[in-house]
């Protein structure tokens, strides 16, 4: 058991996130720090080599934010963070590599209380890494800013660099109404940090018979089919990683795999989902956005929009477009939410009709296809 009387307290708000790394490459731990460390309102405490060692490092000052590897030795990154929660819960981001084994790994490492990953090669590590920079930095900060147990210190935003595209970059805004109702109803869900775990709240209580589902959840490449298959073996519904042409049916769940736009399409009375590659729009890829803005489209008053748990604005204007359309939308509570940025913004947009906490969004599903 971690002695909690030599560990110290909370940043204050607006002072710097204090962050400890964990992995057992050199090379890693050497970037990582530097590129953290480069920020004005990072501090890097300590590094560590494997957990029983960070645990040393522990004892000595608690860091706002911990970045760790998931596959290391002496302890397997599973338990390092079932661990970290019991003692004391933490923000964690899972700095892990592009494998398949690495990304079941990780489903297990973000199921335990993780908020976010970020990806990392086997091979050309610094130049990823340095090209990840603002990537890795936005995690930080919105693990940060997360309730994991208590409040977190907050940090303010970021600076960023590069346009920020909005949903106009990959389809113009819906034009009136969408085609006649139809017979068929579908959910489109948009969630970032935080939304493994709840988005596992949700599918899992729903029943087998409920609309078709849609879902963004901002995450790599190669991690959203790993977490797919994770939620299909927990759910009555069918969960799977979309794939070009899919059909939005009752009791199936479609997920927008990593690196790839994903959007609703009508086939005849039947909505797919078209997965395409594009540019980032709102700095992902996925974007809940483009999403919401296709769902708004050629759904319209068939749909049910709900943003739940994240940093940033992604989705907040996609969801007005369901709104002005005349879509339900709902909105996640800022008590259930691990950061409460997206639902925060779409509130703020005027998109959002309904605002409700986690608990009962299983309900709201589960009635709106009856």
């Amino acid at each position: 058991m971690l002695s909690r009387a030599v560990v110290n307290p909370a940043a204050p708000a607006g002072a710097r996130i204090r962050v400890l790394i964990v992995d057992d490459s050199a090379v890693v731990r050497q970037v990582l720090s530097e590129l953290l460390s480069a920020d004005p309102q990072i501090r890097v405490i300590a590094t560590a080599s494997d957990p029983l060692v960070a645990f040393e490092r522990l004892k000595v000052e608690w860091p706002d934010v911990i970045v760790t590897d998931v596959e290391m030795p002496r302890m397997d990154g599973v338990t390092f963070v079932r661990r970290i929660m019991s003692e004391r819960p933490t923000p964690i981001v899972v700095c892990s590599s592009l494998t398949e084994k690495g990304a079941e790994t990780t489903m297990e490492v973000l199921a335990a209380g993780a908020i976010s990953v970020v990806t990392k090669p086997k091979i050309g590590i610094k130049q990823f890494l340095h090209e990840s920079a603002h990537a890795l930095t936005d995690a930080v900060k919105a693990a940060a800013r997360a309730r994991v147990g208590r409040p977190r210190p907050t940090a303010p935003p970021s600076p960023k660099s590069g346009p920020k595209l909005s949903a106009d970059a990959m389809m113009a805004p819906p034009a009136g109404e969408a085609m006649k109702l139809t017979t068929e109803r579908l959910v489109a869900l948009g969630t970032s940090t935080g939304g493994t775990q709840a988005l596992e709240a949700v599918l899992t209580r729903l029943p087998r018979v409920c609309p078709g589902i849609v879902i963004v959840q901002h995450m790599p490449e190669r991690f959203t089919a790993a977490f797919a298959e994770r939620l299909n073996n927990l759910c009555e519904i069918l969960v799977k990683e979309a794939v070009n042409g899919d059909r939005v049916m009752p009791g199936v769940a479609l997920i927008a795999p990593g690196g790839r736009h994903m959007m609703l399409k009508r086939n005849g009375a039947q909505y797919v989902v078209e997965v395409v590659d594009g540019p980032l729009v709102n700095r992902h890829k996925p974007s809940v956005d483009v999403l919401f803005r296709s769902v708004a489209r050629y759904a319209g008053k068939n749909a049910l929009g709900i943003i739940m748990t994240g940093m940033g604005d992604d989705g907040a204007r996609g969801l007005k477009e369901m709104r002005d359309v005349g879509a339900n939308t709902y909105a996640q509570d800022e008590e259930s939410c691990v950061v409460f940025g997206m639902p925060k913004e779409a509130i703020r947009f005027g998109a959002v009709e309904n605002v409700v906490g986690l608990e009962q969004i299983p309900g709201v599903i589960s009635r709106y296809g009856k």
